[in-house]
């Protein structure tokens, strides 16, 4: 009964959430650009003395750049964090909006009423579903709803430089039994989601070299080693026939997909085809064994992602050129090291070099693991339950294809698992102009926490 009363309260004052939403989506909290730096501090001093009214002990902690929000609060069994951002993207091109970006406006559109303004959906107004269902169980119970720590970033569009410092140094403050992140969205715009893999990312640039010297192919062509040839031929070996990467080893620490996982991936019914399809694509590549969606959430990738050499003018120019460019990265999966992966790779690429050819690598060791969340832990299952109970269809847990690195830095830094759950639709133009947020996404985002609350906390 006691959630029904949360819920109610959420529903009634919906137009005063509503209202709190639009005053801080008026702060232009570009973190990215140094002329708005008083504006993303305005933006966390308006955070701390929200929690402060909802009773949480909260501060701005100071960081090289934008500050840290950090709040206390409440009691319970779990000590839960949940983390947001409060910066947004740069809103160039200007030209493009259909009104200012940071005058939000609640207007009609196709599917119903939207939350026109930069930020509305990344992350404003996910992150505020969050507090607006704290704020109504405090109403109706008189205390927050568990033992919670509220953790809300100034940097996470212009690439979290203060982040992992910053989580080392207060590591025993922020450490919790889970973590909660709402800066994801709802599977294809409508059923109700549980990012639990996010696969990571290794990258390496290199340069094949032959000749001291680009050479004119009318007195050495077919006699010299022509690098671009050479690099050519060794990443299209890349892959076989059937798109299996061929760098040993390359699979070793690649679990296979559970069960009951797959059976919930197949039941989303996701259409590969309008998917490819909306990019001028008709079959898919890869490996020919996987379903698509297994393919973009669960199994590793090896990319060439820029490849180039000799002469790109204007015009012809009939040179044999003296080295060849190229990027690669690989999407990882389960437990894959970065670095056992890039140095399998260089390996196998050197190993394939004919005479008078040379590989020099650009870079170190540069990537990330995947962060694959513990499912297994009654809290996931009890989350998807609730959501499934606040949509009315049933919830599934997924993947990612990209990361979200503070996932991966809760897991390595403070070793605990994170539940990404958010209400965006893919058609929130997130990073564009006329950026929007459906009102139904914030309304039962706000009870869909007080559920997930009343569950697991």
């Amino acid at each position: 009964m006691s959630l029904d009363q949360v819920l109610t309260r959420i529903d009634e004052t919906l137009p005063q959430a509503l209202d709190r939403l639009m005053d801080l989506l008026r702060i232009p909290s570009i973190s990215t650009d140094p002329a708005f730096k008083p504006d993303c501090a305005r933006a966390a001093d308006w955070l701390v003395e929200d929690l402060k009214s909802l009773g949480f002990d909260a501060r701005a902690a100071a960081t090289p750049g934008h500050p840290m929000v950090v709040g206390h609060g409440g009691e319970g069994r779990r000590h839960i964090l949940f983390y947001g951002h409060y910066d947004v993207q740069p809103v160039d091109p200007l030209s493009l909006w259909t009104r200012d970006p940071f005058d939000p406006v609640v207007e009609d559109g196709p599917k119903g009423k939207l939350i026109r303004a930069r930020g509305a959906s990344d992350d404003k107004g996910q992150l505020m579903t969050f507090l607006e269902a704290c704020r109504a169980w405090k109403h109706v119970h008189g205390s927050l709803p568990g033992k919670l720590t509220i953790f809300l970033e100034g940097e996470e569009e212009s690439g979290s430089p203060s982040l992992v410092p910053f989580l080392r140094d207060n590591a025993p403050e922020l450490s919790a039994d889970l973590a909660l992140i709402c800066d994801t969205g709802l599977f294809e715009g409508a059923v109700p989601a549980i990012t639990t893999m996010l696969r990571g990312l290794a990258k390496t640039e290199f340069t094949l070299h032959a000749a001291d010297r680009d050479l004119h192919s009318g007195m050495y062509g077919g006699l010299a080693r022509n690098p671009l040839h050479v690099l050519s031929k060794i990443l299209a070996n890349l892959h076989d026939e059937t798109g299996r990467v061929q760098v040993p080893g390359f699979y070793d620490d690649v679990a296979e997909l559970p069960d009951a996982l797959r059976a919930q991936w197949q039941a989303l019914a996701f259409d590969h085809a309008s998917y490819l399809g909306d990019v001028g694509l008709s079959v898919p590549a890869g490996e020919q064994d996987r379903t698509p969606l297994e393919m973009i959430w669960s199994r590793p990738t090896a990319e060439v992602n820029g490849l180039w050499g000799g002469y790109n003018g204007a015009g012809f120019k009939t040179v044999l050129p003296a080295e060849a460019h190229a990027k690669v990265s690989f999407r990882l999966v389960s437990q894959q090291d970065p670095a056992k992966v890039l140095t399998a790779f260089r390996a196998w690429a050197e190993a394939q070099l004919p005479p008078d050819c040379r590989i020099e690598w650009h870079d170190g060791i540069n990537g990330a693991p995947a962060s694959v969340m513990e499912i297994a832990d009654p809290a996931f299952e009890a989350a998807r339950q609730a959501l499934t109970e606040e949509w009315g269809r049933p919830a599934a847990f997924v993947g990612a294809g990209g990361s979200i690195p503070v996932a991966g830095h809760f897991k390595t830094e403070l070793g605990m698992d994170a539940m990404l759950i958010g209400f965006g639709r893919d058609d929130d133009q997130i990073h564009s102009p006329n950026e929007k947020y459906d009102l139904e996404s914030f309304h039962k985002g706000i009870r869909s926490w007080a559920r997930i609350l009343a569950r697991i906390a």
